[in-house]
């Protein structure tokens, strides 16, 4: 017999995430460092929320719900919605999302043994909306899988697009460039060779070989990436800190020294035969050094290590002159009100005719050679 659960915490789950998924991501060690570094939990507005399935004592099902009280750090924008329902004299919050916070990194929400399992998560949801009178819940850059389930389940669907970089099979960085074209290539040599001018030691640092003080450094850049764009960061010094000691064979650190002395630091998370380019900083501004750390630094990395793809994380067009090529992203929202619903599903459909449009128009952009 199947019984669904919901926890309050991911500290002390009694079973792990592993068995269902092998996706960085949706680990315990993940969710675990996000909770006991309170990057998450009271007085963030990310409350967890997770529900469980169990067949006697067994798991064989779990999706990372949260309880959210705004809608910072999700990546998918969905004040508008908010600000209509208060227009409107109704509560948008708290509602539930089904993500990894901070990240925007598709990968599957539903965790199960079957698809049983799964409809009977997405049907305990609902009922959970209904019953607690919570106005909506929002899967944040879900899978194709998962996806699937819950457009059959009568969810919304939202489409969106990020930019990956695939490695094929390159035997270096220079056997990459071959593929793109003259004017794009020699922009690239370009920007390195500037970067080669600034005379610094750049490293890369895997596991064990990052310390505490890579950390602490890869922290103040974090904060400062934030200053610069007039926001707060989300994540304490500690979420960097407990993350290493959970998973360090899972990290990379790109750091650029000048006199021995660190001025820019960039964080990535390896899962799945991919590279996830996650958070950049710098304390003294060089042109282009962005792009060395961030991109063509992983591209390398990716190359001589064989991993498969490269996700340099949310946004930017600018990617697609380095390498990057344009991937659908999609999200599934369930809107208790009716009206509001038929209102937002019909945005959903005219947004999704601009966003094909919008894709057409990135794919005649691609830097490759004919």
């Amino acid at each position: 017999m199947l019984e669904v659960f919901s926890s309050t915490t991911f500290v002390g789950l009694d079973f792990s995430l592993n068995e269902f998924t092998d996706n960085s991501f949706l680990s315990n060690e993940f969710f675990l460092a996000l909770e006991k570094s309170k990057s998450i939990g009271k007085g963030t507005g990310w409350i967890p929320f997770p529900i469980i399935v169990k067949e006697g004592d067994v798991v064989v099902g779990c999706m990372p719900i949260f309880l959210k009280e705004h809608s910072y750090g999700e990546y998918i924008f969905d004040w508008a919605w908010a600000e209509a329902f208060q227009r409107h004299g109704l509560n948008y919050y708290p509602k539930l999302v089904c993500a990894i916070p901070f990240s925007p990194v598709t990968g599957p929400r539903i965790l199960a043994k079957n698809k049983e399992v799964k409809d009977l998560l997405v049907k305990a949801l609902e009922k959970i909306m209904h019953q607690h009178k919570i106005s909506s819940c929002h899967f944040l850059f879900t899978n194709k899988d998962d996806q699937k389930i819950l457009n059959k389940a009568g969810w919304m669907h939202r489409q969106g697009v990020q930019f990956r970089w695939e490695n094929k099979k390159y035997k270096n960085f220079d056997d990459f460039l071959k593929t793109l074209s003259h004017r794009k290539r020699k922009k690239i040599r370009q920007e390195r060779k500037r970067v080669d001018g600034y005379n610094l030691t750049i490293l890369r640092k895997l596991g064990a070989n990052i310390s505490e003080e890579d950390l602490c450094f890869m922290y103040e850049c974090y904060c400062q990436t934030y200053a610069l764009h007039h926001s707060s960061p989300y994540l304490t010094k500690d979420f960097f800190i407990t993350l290493h000691k959970l998973m360090p064979e899972k990290l990379l650190i790109i750091q650029a020294f000048k006199d021995h002395v660190p001025i820019a630091s960039a964080l990535n998370i390896i899962s799945d035969n991919k590279l996830y380019g996650r958070y950049w900083g710098a304390i003294e501004y060089m042109p282009n050094l962005h792009f060395e750390l961030c991109y063509y630094q992983g591209q390398e990395f990716c190359i001589e290590n064989g991993i498969e793809f490269f996700e340099g994380g949310a946004q930017g067009e600018h990617k697609i002159a380095r390498g990057f090529t344009p991937f659908d992203t999609f999200s599934s929202h369930y809107i208790v009100n009716n009206e509001f619903r038929e209102a937002i599903s019909k945005f959903l459909n005219e947004e999704e005719n601009r966003m094909n449009i919008y894709m057409e128009e990135l794919e005649e952009r691609l830097p490759f050679r004919q």
